[in-house]
């Protein structure tokens, strides 16, 4: 039990690599508060955590945009966790164009939610980790953040200003005993990919060395070896969990 008397904050938890990683915490010993933008998306994926692994599942909806959303949800989370360990920025969007058919209401949805949401949960939960002198942080950007692509300007540029801020963070913070890392899947079978043509599918397995998309679960098993013991000299990195697409 990785994570026995420790505490978890995740963002976006109702499915996909959000959820895996909350069942997977709670699977090795954590107590979770997490959230969704509607309530009764939380409630169920906190219902079926907790069930699964008897473990305290706070379910909450927020908007990770809105500043004080934000904070209201994590001091809650505080208040009946008791306190925050351990933090991982999951939320996010997508608004998919070309940058010459954008709309700015396309880049701000995306920046608002992917970044100022990691900004705002983030500066929210340091706020008692440092009172702990303690505390994991690992947000979850994406290789696009890292290597850019086509049609996605926004969701890249999110991405990589999560890798900028957690570099910072890092520096900031390591003094106080709390590291900050990213994650960076690459194509991950979720809602967000199900949407692409078979075609689509196809050809992004071939240019993946390994021959296939990630599953949540090998998201997860990143996001939790970051968040433990075990990478206790790791702080201000980008991990990239692609399957050697970005080779």
């Amino acid at each position: 039990m990785r994570f026995e008397n420790k505490t978890a904050i995740v963002t976006g938890a109702s499915r996909g690599i959000g959820f895996e990683t909350a069942s997977q915490l709670a699977l090795q010993g954590a107590n979770l508060a997490i959230c969704a933008t509607k309530l009764e998306t939380a409630q169920a994926a906190a219902q079926k955590i907790a069930d699964e692994t008897g473990r305290t599942v706070f379910p909450f909806q927020t908007n990770v945009a809105d500043a004080a959303q934000a904070t209201d949800f994590v001091n809650q989370a505080a208040e009946k966790l008791g306190k925050i360990d351990l933090l991982v920025n999951n939320a996010g969007v997508t608004r998919d164009g070309l940058l010459i058919k954008m709309t700015e209401q396309a880049w701000d949805d995306v920046i608002d939610i992917n970044l100022k949401g990691v900004f705002n949960v983030t500066k929210a939960v340091v706020a008692h980790m440092m009172k702990a002198r303690f505390g994991r942080i690992v947000s979850i950007a994406s290789i696009v953040g890292l290597h850019g692509n086509a049609g996605q300007a926004n969701y890249a540029a999110s991405k990589a200003g999560i890798v900028g801020f957690t570099k910072s963070l890092a520096k900031e913070l390591a003094s106080r005993n709390i590291h900050a890392n990213v994650v960076a899947p690459g194509y991950v079978d979720t809602d967000m990919t199900a949407v692409l043509k078979d075609d689509v599918k196809q050809a992004l397995q071939n240019a993946i060395p390994l021959k296939r998309t990630a599953r949540p679960i090998d998201i997860a098993n990143a996001v939790l070896f970051l968040l433990s013991d075990e990478a206790d000299y790791i702080t201000g990195q980008a991990i990239e969990v692609d399957g050697g697409l970005s080779l």
